[in-house]
Formats: C-alpha cells, structure tokens, sequence
C-alpha cells in the first residue's frame, strides 16, 4: 500500500482527497502546516507528497526545497495561484506535477497513480480487481459476473469498485456518497441506498438474500471478503 502525505490548511478539502485517496487503496497522512509536513516527510518516508503552495508554518515551494535537497520522493503541488511564474519554479523544484484549484478529486487520485507508475516509487495500483465471481476491470470499465457482462451505470461502477478495493471495510452513506459524486454536498445520503438497491438487483442471485454487498445495521454497506 503506497502511503501519501497531504499537506495541506483546508480542512474540508483534505477530508475530500483523503476520502479518495482511501477509497483508492492508499494510506493518507495530513499536515496542516508546512513545517509539519516536513516533519512528516522526514519521519514516514512517504511514497508521494501532495504539497500546498499557500501553507502557514512554512510556505510550500521551501517544503519542496527542503525535500529534494534530500530526497527524490514525487510531489504534486496544489495551489490556487494562477500565475505561470508559480508554476514554474515548482516545476524547476524538482515538482512532478502541479494541479490548480478548484479541481476534481479524481483527477487527483489520476495524477497520483501516473506520477507513482512514471516514478517506479510503488508498485502500480491494480488496473483488474477480482472478487468471488466478479471481475472489474478499471481501464475498460467493466464488470462481468462468472464471464458474464454486467451493464451498471458510472454512479454503481463507481461505488461497487470503491466497496470491492476494500473489502469487509464498512462504509457509511457519506463516505460512499463522496466516493461516487465527489463531494457530500452534491446529494442526499440515502440516495447511496438506492443505489445499493439497484447493485444488487444486478449482481445478487438474490437481492433480498445478498451475498456480496452487506449491509451493517445503523452504518451503512460493506462488500463481504472471500
């Protein structure tokens, strides 16, 4: 598991991308501070960092100076600065990538599997997850069930690969919501619960008798492990 260091001030976005990160088989750690991040950094070693420019403590672009003086772990810097000039001396920094705000959260966690793949830092993340009979395939976008295709939309892809990257981890409604829709604000919860709904009419033998998705009373869902 590839763990990546989010250093970053704003709290709300940091729940996002963590929820992502998470979803997509990653450890997370945070720093809200720059100087705390390079701490961090120091002391775990980890395989990616995702830098804020703007950060109190200790501004990004020196965090990143700190780092490269000592070592060659990938950074993708985030920030709200627009001007090219930023953008460039993160760049000359040794920066493998560099993302302006607002963004997608998928996007991120794209950005983040090409710079570990083109860095060799990690192992690549899996592109096929397999599953009792199930077999999602990530690039294609697929899902067959004992060789068979299952037709389900983005939102169910979606959310079957972020239960089947982890499986017999419970999910709550919020977590999944954010896995699928990329925010918690952009929809009602219980919509999760139809959604599930749907899945299992798809993938059970018999929906009211699930043998993949669980149901964990008071919480939300989790995909049974083998």
């Amino acid at each position: 598991m590839a763990t990546i260091l989010i250093v970053e001030d704003e709290a709300e976005l940091v729940k996002i991308l963590r929820s992502y990160l998470e979803a997509s088989g990653y450890s997370v750690l945070i720093a809200k501070r720059g100087d705390q991040g390079l701490a961090l950094w120091e002391t775990h070693h980890p395989d990616l960092v995702l830098l804020d420019l703007n950060l109190p403590g200790m501004d990004g672009l020196d965090v990143a100076r700190a780092i490269r003086r000592k070592g060659e772990t990938p950074i993708i810097m985030l920030t709200a600065r627009v001007e090219e000039t930023d953008r460039l001396v993160g760049l000359e920094l040794g920066a493998d990538d560099y993302i302006t705000k607002p963004y997608s959260p998928r996007e991120v966690v794209a950005r983040v599997r090409a710079v570990l793949r083109r860095s060799g830092a990690v192992r690549t993340v899996n592109s096929v997850l397999r599953s009792f009979d199930l077999v999602i395939d990530l690039d294609a976008h697929t899902v067959t069930r004992g060789g068979d295709g299952v037709e389900l939309t983005p939102t169910e892809f979606n959310l079957l690969v972020a239960m089947v990257d982890q499986p017999g981890r419970v999910f709550n409604r919020l977590q999944l919501l954010e896995a699928v829709q990329g925010t918690a604000y952009e929809g009602y919860d219980r919509t999760i619960d139809a959604h599930i709904k749907n899945l299992r009419a798809k993938l059970e033998a018999d929906p009211k008798e699930p043998q993949y998705i669980e149901t964990v009373y008071g919480v939300g869902y989790r995909f049974r492990k083998e």
